[in-house]
């Protein structure tokens, strides 16, 4: 009887890893957990690139949405936000995720068995992508909101103190302004050739105007300053 009792209790402590065990979730058809890296490991963090989500596409197995992380301007990451809740589409999906990483784009082949899932994944990822790209020319492209205004220093003259001040879009002069000027009849006749030969030439090589040739000097001599503060 004495020997009965470790026999027992050795079978109690057998039977627990099996009391703990608990299946794995099924994917859902809203969200899924599916996400897979760049296999390397110089690959940076995921969660330090730029995420793109594709569209939603509409199939008859049910919604399919990509979305893409971005690192380096190479796919780091890709992980399905919706798929249909499929034994299939849930066998597909590492393949799919596999193939967008190897060969960085949509430009992937079908899994067999999941044809609708495929192509409503490749959809999706090319909408990410595309999301990406325009992120990136936009980036790159210098718009409005980006324009740079320079105020060149205050140059005294024996007429008054000058300064101009300029806008640039790019590198390309978009405007001046005349933040001080002389009050005399010649200056405010000249300031408006100033300017429109400013814009014509894109730089302070331009012409004295006549009558106002210490207004002009003064003029293009806080002008070049501004160009130069712009670098």
């Amino acid at each position: 009887m004495k020997r009965a009792i470790p026999v027992l209790v050795l079978s109690v402590v057998g039977l627990i890893p099996v009391f703990r065990y608990e299946p794995g979730a099924e994917s859902s058809s809203s969200s899924s957990n599916s996400e897979a890296s760049a296999p390397s490991a110089s690959t940076p963090s995921a969660t330090s690139g730029t995420v793109f989500a594709g569209t939603t596409v509409n199939t008859e197995k049910g919604d399919v949405q990509v979305q893409i992380t971005y690192q380096d301007g190479k796919i780091s990451a890709v992980k399905m936000l919706k798929q249909p809740d499929h034994p299939q589409t849930t066998a597909a999906v590492p393949k799919l995720i596999a193939s967008t990483l190897s060969a960085q784009s949509a430009d992937i082949d079908t899994v067999s068995g999941a044809t609708i899932t495929s192509d409503g994944y490749k959809k999706s990822l090319q909408a990410a992508l595309d999301a990406a790209a325009a992120s990136a020319k936009s980036a790159a492209t210098p718009s409005a909101s980006a324009s740079k205004v320079v105020a060149g220093p205050t140059v005294g003259t024996e007429k008054g103190d000058v300064q101009v001040q300029v806008t640039f879009e790019g590198d390309k002069i978009a405007a001046v302004e005349m933040l001080k000027q002389p009050n005399h009849p010649q200056t405010t006749a000249a300031v408006p050739k100033l300017i429109a030969e400013t814009l014509e030439a894109q730089s302070a090589d331009i012409d004295t105007v006549s009558g106002a040739t210490i207004t002009s000097d003064g003029y293009k001599e806080s002008l070049q300053a501004a160009i130069d503060a712009k670098g």
